[in-house]
């Protein structure tokens, strides 16, 4: 697996995480998922950023939690090792773990997991959300107890 993470905006509390502790997250779930040894981007970015991509590229308003854009509009994860691109705000991901009383860590993955599984071609719907539970039941544990700051 192959990730190109990058940050866009200053390191804050809302995101304590190390580009070592994302990446192993990541391995972590694309296992999890089935669907380990592909290759994504990752844009850590707040809500003003997230907001100017969720207009552009989706003609919606506002911020939101994360994005993502499959490399191609009909993925096929046996002819592409690329899934695409993944744009997440620390902003709203810290709001909703605050709002809806969620653990950071298990919001992070279930976000991250979601979004891999849009990139691998699933649309909403059970098989979908079986999965992304699985990956929060898997990865998540793994870091609830080694964050600390978000609780």
């Amino acid at each position: 697996m192959t990730l190109s993470l990058t940050y866009e905006c200053r390191p804050d509390s809302n995101f304590p995480l190390s580009k070592r502790e994302v990446t192993h997250m990541a391995e972590l779930l694309l296992n999890a998922l089935k669907i380990d040894g592909f290759d994504f981007d990752l844009k850590i970015t707040d809500d003003s950023a997230i907001a100017v991509i969720n207009h552009d590229f989706l003609g919606c308003v506002g911020p939101t939690n994360v994005l993502s854009f499959p490399f191609s509009e009909t993925p096929d994860i046996t002819k592409n090792k690329y899934l695409g691109e993944i744009v997440l705000s620390v902003d709203t991901l810290a709001r909703e773990t605050r709002l809806y009383g969620q653990v950071p860590e298990d919001h992070l993955v279930r976000l991250l997991a979601h979004a891999l599984l849009h990139l691998a071609g699933y649309d909403h719907g059970q098989e979908m959300y079986s999965l992304t539970d699985v990956a929060v039941e898997t990865v998540a544990p793994i870091f609830r107890q080694r964050i600390v700051g978000w609780h």
